[in-house]
């Protein structure tokens, strides 16, 4: 029985056809649709050597719907002119609404730091009485800033 393994064409792995070689191991390829509107016909461009000729010439974005925290919906556009466009922060720095989130991500994490290190903190939220009296506190300071 054969093994096959992936290759312009089916082929088995005993070599004994030719085929396209295959990428290897240490490479990853992506191939990803960059715009929402198909092409109206096949083109054909000439002399793109790097990704920033390909996102100059292409401009690709792409309109994204983010649903905030009471259902409403907002829609923002992702432009991307570089690969780092596509990581973490390249996307966060386009988007309002992801950077509103990540602000908050960062002070909760800061939040649940402190709470972990602090041990008065600790000591007082282990305590029913002293709990209810910080929550009590904490409600009144929220209504101050209100």
């Amino acid at each position: 029985m054969y093994t096959y393994g992936i290759g312009g064409q089916e082929r088995k792995n005993d070599n004994a056809q030719e085929a396209i070689t295959d990428i290897p191991l240490n490479r990853t390829l992506l191939i990803q649709k960059l715009t929402a509107n198909p092409p109206l016909r096949p083109q054909v461009v000439e002399g793109l050597r790097t990704p920033e000729a390909v996102f100059a010439h292409y401009k690709p974005e792409v309109g994204v719907d983010f649903e905030k925290e009471d259902g409403s919906v907002t829609s923002e556009t992702l432009r991307f002119e570089s690969l780092g466009d596509f990581g973490k922060q390249g996307i966060i720095a386009q988007s309002r609404f992801l950077q509103d989130l990540n602000t908050e991500s960062d002070n909760l994490q800061k939040l649940l730091r402190q709470l972990k290190s602090n041990k008065i903190l600790k000591a007082a939220l282990e305590n029913a009485e002293t709990k209810a009296a910080f929550l009590a506190a904490l409600e009144a300071m929220m209504d101050e800033l209100d």
